[in-house]
């Protein structure tokens, strides 16, 4: 299994950036796992909505070019489907078992996704109705992803 997480900003803190890297490499035995790093647009405090709409399809453009024809598009989504870690872990299972092998998790950025990567998503995922940091978000995603694939395995994972 392919898996891709495309996420919009640089990681520059170095607690998280340890933790993506070793949910990485837990996961190396299960699936190749690519992070990829689209720049984020740079804004002011305070926009306007126009402006908000700009940054988010600036962004988008930058994510869509990422996005390979083949792959299921996953969006984390604040207003999309909650699942348990077992239905994600299902949900991977199921797609690998029909031939889907390459799953790619969009991470907007701190205005969210534009309208045009949401309607490329197969899914839209919410972690639930809290906002968290989208720098945090891909730890959260990382660890829950390696967590699918142990539940996919039978293999034990502390609770």
């Amino acid at each position: 299994m392919n898996i891709q997480i495309i996420a919009v900003g640089k990681l520059k803190e170095t607690y998280l950036v340890q933790g993506i890297a070793e949910y990485v490499k837990r996961l190396g035995p299960y699936a190749k796992v690519q992070i990829v790093e689209v720049p984020d647009e740079k804004a002011p405090e305070s926009m306007s909505a126009a402006e908000e709409v700009q940054v988010r399809q600036r962004e988008g453009e930058r994510i869509l070019a990422k996005l390979p024809a083949d792959a299921y598009v996953v969006a984390l989504a604040i207003d999309g489907k909650p699942l348990s870690s077992e239905e994600l872990a299902r949900q991977v299972q199921d797609l690998a078992t029909y031939g889907r092998s390459h799953m790619a998790f969009v991470i907007g950025g701190s205005l969210g996704l534009a309208p045009e990567v949401l309607a490329r998503a197969d899914l839209k995922l919410s972690f639930g109705r809290m906002t968290l940091p989208h720098q945090l978000m891909r730890l959260v995603l990382v660890e829950q992803v390696y967590r699918a694939f142990k539940i996919i395995r039978g293999e034990p994972y502390h609770k």
